[in-house]
């Protein structure tokens, strides 16, 4: 069964074995209402589960660093304190590294901006910023350039404009400088150009009234000035033709 079970399954630890209190070596928390077994326990394989017991037993989660299942590790390292968090940068696990990246000042963790794993990438990205964070720009995972696009300076952005992952350019279409759109305006992809005609500057938007997507027209139409419907009201596509109706009756 796998170790990421539903969350009202029984209690069972990583090993797939029945957990009790009777071996526990966590009475006192026990005793205390610090744990409840089948929601509060460490010796459960539900990340949850375990969760819990470190929230509750912040002291006890430096014991647990070591421990041969990287969930527990994982969330251990998440209340532990930072100190000893460095024997952890080289973990063979990548969730505990990306833990740790997530944890200790920058300057311990800088090694793991060419970590193999993009998990551990994308958990320093949501630190780091100017130049360092552009660095990620080029990453080889779109998940990594992807969250370094949403993070980034508007004013960085330009150089994801021709990312190779359509997702990446839509979050540059929605937060890119307003001068640099009119550079998207020919994206390959429909759903980054509807993004760009959302935020083009209206009097630039005749530009994109020939587009083949009518989706992208559809938008232009609904932010287009008036003086410039004319060029849509013969749109091949009704919607767009209905729309420019609408808007130029409405300002009789």
């Amino acid at each position: 069964m796998s170790a990421k079970a539903s969350e009202d399954e029984g209690p069972f630890d990583w090993l797939g074995n029945p957990v009790s209190c009777t071996d526990c070596p966590h009475e006192e928390s026990r005793l205390k209402g610090l744990c409840d077994l089948g929601r509060t326990c460490v010796m459960d394989r539900r990340g949850k589960r375990i969760d819990r017991f470190f929230a509750t037993n912040p002291a006890q989660a430096e014991r647990y660093l070591s421990h041969p299942y990287f969930e527990v590790r994982t969330l251990a390292a998440r209340h532990a304190t930072p100190f000893r968090l460095p024997a952890l940068i080289d973990d063979p696990e990548p969730d505990v590294r990306a833990m740790v990246a997530l944890r200790l000042p920058l300057t311990r963790v800088r090694e793991l901006m060419d970590d193999p794993d993009p998990r551990v990438r994308m958990a320093l990205a949501m630190r780091l910023d100017g130049e360092a964070l552009a660095t990620f720009f080029s990453d080889e995972d779109y998940n990594v350039r992807l969250v370094a696009a949403r993070r980034a300076a508007p004013g960085l952005l330009v150089r994801l404009k021709n990312d190779p992952d359509p997702a990446v350019r839509r979050v540059v279409a929605r937060r890119i400088e307003d001068y640099l759109l009119i550079g998207m305006i020919h994206d390959p992809d429909p759903l980054v150009r509807i993004d760009v005609a959302a935020r083009l500057e209206p009097k630039r938007l005749l530009l994109m009234a020939d587009d083949a997507d009518i989706r992208v027209r559809f938008r232009v139409a609904e932010r287009m000035p008036l003086n410039d419907l004319k060029r849509l009201v013969d749109d091949a596509d009704e919607c767009v033709r209905d729309v420019v109706r609408e808007r130029l009756q409405s300002n009789k």
